[in-house]
């Protein structure tokens, strides 16, 4: 029996994420990882959290542990709309449900929206889980290359000329793996550019409420007057992102095709993480736990640029995010970062090369991923040191 020929095509070509396979080699004892994508573990609260699981229990009983509505929980769906509402998003003709992530909700818009062989463009670099999901799909990948102020919407202007494009994918804010902020005259030319060539944009802002550094830059979809936007958040990197609850915002007629596909996918989101995330939110301080988080990023962004200036060669340049959680290296070209990955790793230090997060992953690339959420202070100093120490050896 050959399996192989039993899976189905579009499924057949596509590799697991490079990053969840790189934790896999993260059970050595001491290992310093920047290959994560996580919020601070040190900003869980977990008392509270123990507090809520043993009220809700008491409270809802069985309620908490049954089926649920797939659009969501009702009092959490309120509280996500005045989270949104205050981003300025959400139109008359908008409606918002609550996803298990936002993987989940872009899978699922992926999964509605765009037909085998049409066309999305994206960031390249960008977040290999949307990447996959619409490889999934048949979908055709276009890749454009960042600027400082995000995508060069010149090149998507030229895709839009000659190919069939159904959607094009952005992370505007605080941008994974770059944290590249794209700029508003950007957004607005992206939102003109789907009305000219009728197609959509996928907002994607997992990151955009962990600003430590400059002026907030309005989200695309607030700029959407006639639903041309679906926009996607998430609480994973403001909570924690094994709850996985996120939600999706769009037109109405989208939304209810999303709703359909939600329900041969999962059902709903579970209850008793909707209901969690709820109670935190109504009976704490939300904003001022955001806002400590803000301040630890600021903290470790900073001193990872710090050590990075002092370690790593002069060949190397690297981006000075002003939120978020990543920041992205770029050595000289022809250096490709997965033999220096590889020795890191050796050396006990984790990151992500740079080919994990491209359309071509095939294609070696001269850049790496850094996460500066999780470690603390010594070990970001050590692992830096580390990283520039390896890099000296392939960057004259």
């Amino acid at each position: 029996m050959n399996i192989q020929n039993a899976l189905a095509d579009r499924v057949t070509s596509l590799k697991a994420s490079a990053i969840r396979e790189i934790f896999k080699l993260l059970g050595k004892p001491g290992i310093i990882s920047f290959a994560g994508g996580i919020p601070s573990p040190e900003l869980f609260p977990i008392n509270i959290w123990s507090e809520l699981l043993k009220e809700i229990t008491l409270e809802e009983g069985s309620n908490a542990f049954v089926y649920g509505v797939t659009e969501g929980y009702a009092p959490l769906t309120e509280i996500v709309c005045g989270i949104n509402a205050e981003n300025n998003v959400g139109k008359d003709f908008d409606r918002t449900i609550i996803t298990t992530g936002a993987q989940q909700a872009i899978d699922l818009l992926v999964k509605s929206l765009v037909n085998e062989g049409e066309g999305v463009i994206c960031e390249d670099p960008s977040f290999i889980g949307t990447l996959n999901a619409i490889r999934s799909y048949n979908a055709k990948l276009f890749g454009v290359e960042m600027a400082q102020d995000g995508i060069n919407t010149e090149k998507v202007e030229q895709i839009l000329q000659k190919e069939n494009i159904k959607l094009i994918y952005t992370i505007p804010t605080f941008q994974n793996p770059t944290g590249i902020t794209q700029s508003i005259e950007k957004r607005k030319k992206l939102l003109e550019l789907a009305e000219k060539y009728d197609c959509y944009i996928l907002e994607d802002n997992p990151y955009g409420d962990l600003r430590f550094k400059g002026e907030p830059v309005p989200t695309i979809k607030s700029m959407d007057d006639k639903g041309r936007v679906i926009y996607v958040g998430s609480f994973s990197k403001t909570l924690a992102p094994g709850l996985r609850v996120g939600w999706i915002t769009g037109h109405e007629s989208i939304i209810d095709r999303v709703i359909v596909c939600k329900q041969v996918n999962d059902v709903h989101t579970p209850l008793i993480n909707q209901m969690l995330v709820e109670r935190f939110i109504k009976k704490y301080d939300f904003k001022a736990h955001i806002q400590n988080g803000c301040e630890l990023y600021g903290h470790k962004c900073a001193l990872m640029l710090e050590c990075m200036d002092k370690h790593f060669p002069a060949g190397a340049s690297y981006t000075r995010p002003e939120g978020g959680i990543f920041l992205w290296c770029t050595l000289p070209e022809g250096i490709n970062t997965q033999p220096i990955f590889e020795e890191c790793i050796d050396k006990g230090v984790a990151f992500v090369p740079g080919s994990t997060c491209m359309v071509d992953i095939e294609a070696p690339s001269s850049c790496f991923r850094l996460n500066y959420s999780t470690m603390p202070d010594d070990k970001i100093e050590q692992g830096i040191k580390t990283i520039g120490k390896v890099l000296t050896k392939y960057v004259k």
